[in-house]
């Protein structure tokens, strides 16, 4: 078969792979879109050693059963392969799960013509919906889980609220358009690439601004979330929220930095980390983006899978406008 494969730091091939292959209990997907994920760049730039190469990468995908149980069926998957014992996944918080591995880390992932999963870790989709679409519930589903903490988190409902986004970025993107849905009428989004504040100025109705020239107000968003994870956002949001204010930290660019605990303790803010979402996330978020909670989805570009290493090359230079580049086999 024919895969994307990460082969060094700043390089994947396209070329010929052995065909993928399924155990009992688990199927076999023909692939028919695949989004290329932050942390997808993150192993591309030999920044993450838990993907060592060569690897397939690629875990937000959509396709086809073609072996083994629910052949036929199109399907999204979750890419973490849980216990489906332990305390976590017994309490349905199964992103947590202390035994998980991951397609497209510690197995082949989807930039490829076939992928192969644990059968209990596919999410059918509904009939008739566009392999692209079906391919962002992994995000979506990221997004999803991160407001539904952050609205559990707020005194207030969360549509009442001022709410600041770093990073406008797939998540950052599908997070702007989950918050208008639900109601939030007050949203800014930081983005240093220009390419993507115009797309996120096209596809929300955010105010989106430039971190490198300006800084948001600060103790100003009841909800700030952090979509990169970097020291200097780390930073930003804390500066940004309001006391007695919600920090969303979903992004991991950086692994470690000072934040200012001195307004975190008297300034009552909570501090929230996120990871993936939960089976049932994953499940609502094909709802949702069925259902056009997401809008649109013209944002999102297509490309060739024979043509990956190009757009990996354009997301690594900032050329690429497009919060997703969704890659077809």
């Amino acid at each position: 078969m024919k895969a994307l494969v990460y082969t060094a730091p700043n390089e994947v091939v396209y070329r010929d792979e052995p065909d993928a292959a399924h155990a009992p209990g688990e199927v076999l997907i023909r692939v028919e879109a695949v989004g290329i994920c932050g942390s997808d760049m993150h192993a591309y730039h030999g920044h993450d050693p838990r993907r060592k190469p060569p690897l397939i990468l690629g875990h937000e995908l959509a396709g086809t059963i073609v072996e083994g149980p629910g052949a036929g069926q199109r399907v999204t998957v979750n890419p973490l392969i849980t216990c489906g014992a332990c305390d976590y996944c017994r309490q349905g918080r199964d992103n947590l799960c202390a035994n998980r591995t991951m397609i497209g880390m510690t197995r082949p992932g989807g930039f490829a013509e076939f992928v192969s999963t644990a059968a209990a870790s596919v999410i059918d989709v509904p009939p008739g919906m566009d392999a692209r679409q079906a391919a962002l519930t992994e995000p979506a589903a990221t997004a999803l889980h991160a407001i539904h903490l952050a609205a559990r988190a707020l005194v207030r409902p969360l549509a009442e609220g001022c709410v600041l986004i770093l990073g406008g970025g797939a998540i950052g993107m599908l997070a702007t358009l989950l918050l208008a849905h639900r109601g939030v009428r007050d949203i800014s989004v930081g983005e240093v690439n220009a390419l993507r504040r115009r797309s996120l100025a096209d596809a929300t109705h955010a105010r989106v601004y430039d971190p490198s020239t300006m800084s948001p107000d600060a103790n100003a968003f009841d909800l700030v979330v952090d979509a990169v994870g970097g020291a200097a956002t780390r930073t930003a949001a804390i500066a940004a929220v309001k006391p007695g204010g919600v920090v969303m930290h979903i992004g991991l660019a950086d692994r470690a930095s000072e934040i200012d605990m001195r307004k975190l303790t008297l300034a009552e803010i909570t501090l929230i980390g996120t990871y993936t979402y939960t089976t049932a996330d994953l499940r609502a978020a094909v709802r949702a983006l069925h259902d056009g909670a997401f809008g649109d989805l013209t944002w999102v570009e297509e490309r060739r899978l024979a043509d990956g290493a190009a757009a990996f090359r354009d997301l690594h230079e900032g050329r690429a406008g497009a919060a997703k580049i969704v890659l077809r086999p």
